[in-house]
């Protein structure tokens, strides 16, 4: 495929913003980007693509996120409201997450795909949870992905929250799944796994010795940490650690490894994630609304920990969460010279990019390049004052909406065109979940 007529913003190192140039696709990757004339005259036979002029970039990533949370949208959280993050946890994630069949679990996922596809959203990074439905949940999630034509990294989060038997069931599926996705894909393919893990404060030091026993050396986990002081003072007393040094004494962290959030960790443990090249993921949407303080990221970064962005299960528009980093240290700090924009682009396009990279067998992504995997989104802005690669980050920030999403391309596949999803049928979607949705409420009531 060709595609011409885009104004290309490669988010390379340096960025570029290329006019007058095209894209050509072989297969799944960018084969050649270069002058427009030049290219349709060497591949007279290759499909075109009009970008009618709108600006061509890479897909966006999201770091972490949790599809399994989709139903919990309008649901009303039964008795009085929860009053902390771990009040949160008992009166809405885990009873709603105990409510959950195979058949919602795959709805969950499809209803957040087809919000990914409409954002511009092209790679996602999930943390999944099903107590009640764990064996065969991540193939229900996997299926799902696969049918929207998206990118995914997924796990299982193992907890000792229901007793030794879930614990042990969720590890399995983890196994099971690492194994399903490495026989099926030994490189490459849209969909990798890696070893799910809830958070510190729910798990044993005997669960975290068999998880580190059982997962393959490779590897990486993907796990919760000090999302809540909570977090710590449990920590503290199960082992007289804080929980990143307990992470480490249990060889947990590393260069495949993903920490949610880090909102209330301190400097000795910033440097043993920097130290161990631990991935830290930033969620801004998720801690303002539970209440949970705000990470110290431009302190970990500085310690050259690699920070990158989630969205925590909120929409898959991850243009918002920009924003929000933006605003809220800001706000946090009552310091408007805290959070330039330009340190926004280091966690949500460079890092990201690094991290999705990594996952999917080191092939280059999140950027427009030849032999880059060809992700890529149309975005219909009409700036009113000069865009340049200087100020292109400040454009996003304050002009930049998902609305403005036409086209989303992944692994060289068109997944929306004009606004119209060709790969899931959005109405469909949404009237069966609406469906199964009150089933779900009344389950999670019914916990009470």
């Amino acid at each position: 495929m060709l595609i011409t007529n885009g104004k290309l913003i490669t988010w390379e190192e340096p960025n570029q913003i290329l006019e007058g140039q095209a894209i050509l696709i072989h297969e799944d990757t960018i084969g050649q980007i270069g002058l427009q004339k030049d290219l349709i005259e060497q591949n007279p036979s290759v499909e075109s693509l009009d970008a009618e002029g709108k600006y061509v970039l890479p897909g966006n990533i999201c770091a972490h996120t949790h599809f399994y949370g989709a139903f919990s949208r309008g649901m009303n959280i039964y008795g009085e409201p929860p009053a902390d993050f771990p009040d949160i946890l008992r009166k809405l994630w885990w009873p709603l997450d105990r409510a959950l069949t195979l058949e919602d679990v795959r709805y969950s996922a499809l209803v957040c795909l087809v919000d990914a596809i409409k954002h511009g959203t092209t790679t996602l990074i999930d943390h999944h949870a099903s107590p009640n439905a764990i064996a065969g949940s991540l193939d229900e999630i996997a299926d799902a992905i696969d049918q929207s034509g998206l990118r995914a990294s997924l796990c299982y989060e193992v907890s000792d929250r229901g007793g030794k038997k879930e614990a042990l069931s969720g590890i399995e599926e983890n196994l099971r799944f690492l194994q399903r996705i490495n026989r099926e894909n030994p490189a490459g393919g849209r969909i990798r796994a890696s070893f799910g893990l809830h958070a510190s404060l729910t798990l044993s030091n005997q669960t975290l010795n068999l998880c580190r026993e059982k997962a393959p050396e490779n590897t990486g986990f993907h796990i919760h940490v000090a999302e809540h002081i909570a977090d710590q003072y449990d920590s503290l007393e199960k082992s007289k650690e804080r929980v990143v040094d307990r992470l480490c004494h249990h060889r947990i962290l590393g260069p495949k490894t993903i920490v949610a959030h880090a909102v209330h960790i301190d400097a000795r443990e910033m440097q043993l994630l920097a130290e161990t090249g631990t991935w830290v993921t930033h969620q801004p949407r998720s801690n303002m609304n539970n209440a949970v303080g705000v990470a110290d990221v431009e302190s970990m970064m500085r310690c050259g920990i690699p920070v990158c962005l989630g969205n925590d299960g909120f929409s898959n528009a991850m243009w918002e969460e920009w924003k929000t980093a933006y605003l809220v240290h800001k706000l946090w700090h009552k310091d408007p010279r805290r959070m330039p924009a330009d340190r926004i682009i280091e966690m949500a396009i460079y890092n990201n990019s690094k991290l999705a990279s990594k996952v999917f067998d080191e092939q280059p992504l999140g950027m427009l390049k030849p032999g880059a995997l060809a992700d890529l989104i149309f975005v219909d802005y009409h700036p009113y004052t000069p865009l340049t690669t200087e100020n292109l980050p400040w454009h996003i920030i304050f002009g930049f909406h998902e609305s403005m999403v036409t086209t989303t391309i992944c692994s060289g596949k068109v997944l929306m065109h004009k606004r119209e999803i060709k790969t899931l049928d959005e109405e469909e979607i949404s009237h069966y979940a609406r469906k199964l949705a009150p089933e779900i409420w009344n389950r999670y009531v019914k916990q009470f």
